[in-house]
């Protein structure tokens, strides 16, 4: 799709109103699907992939159970993924249609836990004492 192509979608997205009219289609995985309709797809489970991290807590560079899924996840979805850094770091490398053209885009995410009891009641609260996801990393 051209640059052209896009800006054009773009702004008939941002005249016509929200996003669930907004039509722009893009390869995801190799399906051919409006981007929001492939997103939604995949509501329930990231739902529990949020739900069972932030029940299963790791502090900074003790991520093992953590990283293992997110690279674990990662290679379902078929994106190369490289392990190691900084110990417990994932990077997973998504290929574009033009690598020719040097551009990338990059995607961080924080895994790590804090040292704190969590107090909330709900079903996938902490399951280790002293520690929790109170920060905000496993909701963005």
């Amino acid at each position: 799709m051209g640059r052209d192509t896009v800006r054009a979608a773009v702004a008939w997205a941002l005249r016509d109103g929200p996003a669930d009219r907004l039509r722009l289609r893009m390869t995801l995985w190799g399906t051919n699907m409006p981007i929001i309709n492939r997103i939604a797809e995949f509501q329930t489970d990231m739902t529990a992939w949020r739900r069972d991290i932030h029940a299963h807590p790791e502090t900074a560079f003790e991520e093992q159970r953590t990283s293992d899924i997110v690279a674990h996840t990662l290679q379902e979805m078929g994106i190369e993924v490289h392990r190691g850094l900084a110990g417990t770091g994932v990077v997973g490398t998504v290929h574009g249609n033009r690598q020719d053209q040097g551009r990338a885009i990059g995607l961080r995410a924080d895994m790590d836990a804090l040292n704190l009891q969590e107090k909330n009641t709900f079903d996938h609260r902490s399951v280790h004492a002293g520690k929790m996801h109170a920060c905000g990393h496993d909701g963005h």
